[in-house]
């Protein structure tokens, strides 16, 4: 028999209307004083700590298991002479990290959203130390891979949000450049693990390439018109594809499919 329950969230979603095709995002101040954000699904709402680990767990008594496996490189270091020879991250290891990296993923495609874009470079960096961590460390190059394959998204969000600082300080030029560091990096994450030819799909260079392109285009016409405003940073298309890109990264393929819809109808008017 079912025992009645407090901690039904109806109300809660009643108040907050789930939006099809818009990331709903917000942040607030819990009753102890820390920061939380929660994003609206449409099946509910994720809530994550805006500092530290996102769940707000301290696995070993560290900021996160990441932080415990460094602890524990270091004290292996420690114990042999500062070499790092027979340190393996095991499978569990692995995907327990991964796990966790996914995290830290949710909160920088957020904290993207709200405009915070120091902190998603922050997350973004973490996760980047991660990857490098289970590269170098994992047990096989299989193991390595299954984190790895993420890292094209991953350095889509950092560039994004290290040109989004330097936009916002109207930095067209260091902008630019951002752009075309993060489309260099993933090309050289193909050619290291060996898979150059699935460059020519990313989306994510895609992705960047258009920015670039826009940026370039719209230097040309402040060029040409000093005197004249900036113009919008995003044009209705790049929203929307900002936003298939984000759906897909959270693994909503129900929000990507609508916004694929939304692209097809834009690009046949």
């Amino acid at each position: 028999m079912l025992t009645a329950m407090k901690h039904d969230i109806s109300r809660l979603l009643d108040s907050w209307e789930y939006k099809p095709g818009q990331v709903l995002v917000r942040r607030f101040k819990s009753k102890d004083g820390s920061e939380k954000i929660q994003l609206r699904l449409d099946l509910g709402v994720l809530q994550m700590n805006a500092e530290g680990r996102p769940d707000g767990k301290r696995p070993l008594g560290h900021e996160s298991l990441f932080h415990h496996l460094v602890n524990q490189l270091e004290k292996h270091r420690a114990a042999h002479e500062g070499s790092d020879e027979e340190f393996v991250l095991s499978g569990e290891e692995c995907a327990r990290l991964q796990q966790e990296a996914i995290q830290y993923h949710h909160r920088y495609i957020c904290l993207y959203q709200l405009g915070d874009y120091a902190a998603v470079v922050r997350d973004a960096e973490r996760n980047l130390e991660v990857f490098d961590f289970v590269d170098e460390f994992a047990e096989t190059d299989e193991l390595s891979w299954a984190l790895q394959q993420f890292r094209p998204q991953l350095l889509l969000m950092h560039t994004r949000a290290k040109g989004m600082i330097a936009l916002e300080k109207k930095e067209f030029a260091a902008t630019a450049r951002e752009v075309e560091n993060g489309i260099a990096a993933i090309r050289e994450f193909y050619v290291a693990f060996e898979r150059p030819e699935l460059a020519d799909q990313s989306g994510e260079i895609a992705s960047l390439e258009q920015w670039l392109e826009n940026l370039r285009n719209n230097r040309e016409k402040r060029e040409d018109k000093p005197e004249a405003e900036p113009p919008q940073q995003l044009s209705e298309r790049q929203r929307l594809e900002q936003a298939l890109q984000e759906a897909v990264s959270r693994e909503d393929y129900e929000q990507a499919a609508r916004v694929r819809d939304a692209l097809k109808n834009l690009k046949a008017k």
